[in-house]
């Protein structure tokens, strides 16, 4: 079977083609979900965080505040820094446990959907790596709508990712999702097709 990555910029619509995946029959490796899970008490991450930055990141009742935490890596570099070489190395792990679970199943196609696949380095574990794109102008009016931001807020947001145009050099294939969903999901039709038809699922 095939391995394939999935990543977007921001407000792209990357979960969207990611679900409709699942709804097809992918098996889905949510690299947000995972970091989640991980983030809970007693896990890798929770650990690693309450570590680092000490009670500012915890609720009242002992959870991490990711609202804490992204502000304050959004702020400050040296903290994102500290994710990638400290927190990332624990996702990555437990990526490469499920993926490995995965392909011992009988499953047309694994999907590793991850927000920053080419700046973690995780497009390194796939076959083929996919960009779910947008333009700017769109990006920005979807950013602003979704989370309520400003024009100023949403443009920092896009700014603090890799550029789209250098994820389009880095991808194997484009989804267009600039047009309407059905449009989007046709796209998505076709790849699924090749992916699991066309020889290279095994």
């Amino acid at each position: 079977m095939k391995v394939i990555g999935l990543t977007g910029g921001i407000a792209s619509g990357k979960s969207t083609v990611s679900r409709y995946l699942r709804e097809k029959g992918a098996a889905i490796l949510d690299a947000d979900a995972i970091a989640h899970a991980l983030a809970e008490p007693g896990g890798s991450l929770y650990q690693a965080y309450r570590r680092h930055f000490g009670a500012a990141v915890l609720q009242a009742d002992g959870r991490l505040d990711r609202a804490a935490i992204g502000k304050i890596v959004f702020a400050q570099p040296e903290e994102r820094a500290w994710i990638d070489r400290s927190a990332h190395p624990l996702i990555q792990a437990e990526i490469k446990r499920q993926l490995a679970e995965k392909k011992r199943q009988d499953v047309p196609l694994i999907v590793l959907d991850v927000p920053l696949l080419f700046e973690s380095g995780w497009d390194k574990m796939t076959e083929e790596n996919c960009l779910v794109d947008v333009s700017e102008a769109v990006q920005l009016a979807r950013l602003m709508q979704r989370d309520g931001y400003d024009e100023q807020a949403a443009r920092a947001r896009i700014a603090a990712q890799m550029p789209l145009a250098e994820k389009r050099r880095r991808a194997d294939r484009l989804i267009d999702n600039n047009g309407d969903l059905p449009a989007t999901l046709r796209q998505v039709d076709l790849l699924w097709k090749e992916w699991t038809h066309d020889g290279f699922s095994q």
